[in-house]
């Protein structure tokens, strides 16, 4: 594995992983396809304290606390792996829990949220009434015409995001040329100069 920085400081690893899968190669990347990324691994949040999101992960999000390992950077701490659906890499959710560090602050080098995959409709709607079940207070289900979109904080304060797969970014592009403009959902079209001013290149 590799850790390092993106250029606003966000902190990202690359983790070779034989147990991955054969990925989807994208044909108009300079990199070979052996050697692209295959797909997203576990993600790690840091908390300070275990319990209300253990709680929350395990009786509101039905993951499995499967194991834990000393944190590399601060060994006289932990940090316990849960595992959702069939596990493995992509299905982990790694909770670093460190009471020494103070509060984040919103800015570059920050994640906004934690999204997780909800497959259709009519099981994002079915997540509604469940945190409203549990009492936890959320957005309710938000229309962002690629997906649907579910936001609440669990105790420590992380936003979690239940994301629906459909309709998809095909749903207004060619699936053979995504990503080789800038797509904007219709109640942001009328924006699109202004967006497209301020936008960092890629390349």
């Amino acid at each position: 594995m590799i850790d390092f920085q993106d250029p606003e400081g966000l902190r990202l690893t690359l983790v070779h992983d034989d147990k991955s899968g054969d990925g989807n190669p994208w044909d108009y990347s300079p990199i070979p396809g052996q050697f692209q990324i295959r797909g997203l691994g576990p993600v790690t949040i840091t908390v300070p304290d275990l319990a209300p999101t253990n709680r929350v992960l395990i009786e509101v999000m039905n993951m499995r606390r499967v194991r834990e390992y000393p944190d590399l950077d601060a060994p006289q701490y932990t940090v316990h792996v849960f595992e959702m659906g069939p596990g493995g890499a992509g299905a982990e959710l790694h909770l670093q829990v460190r009471p020494d560090l103070p509060p984040v602050e919103p800015g570059a080098g920050g994640a906004h949220h934690v999204a997780f995959r909800v497959p259709n409709l009519e099981e994002h709607r079915a997540w509604v009434k469940r945190l409203d079940k549990f009492g936890l207070p959320n957005s309710g289900e938000i229309d962002r015409f690629y997906f649907r979109s579910l936001y609440f904080r669990e105790p420590n304060q992380i936003l979690f995001e239940l994301a629906t797969d459909g309709p998809g970014f095909a749903t207004d592009e060619d699936p053979a040329h995504l990503g080789e403009r800038l797509a904007l959902p219709p109640f942001l079209e009328n924006r699109r100069a202004a967006i497209e001013a301020k936008l960092k290149p890629l390349n």
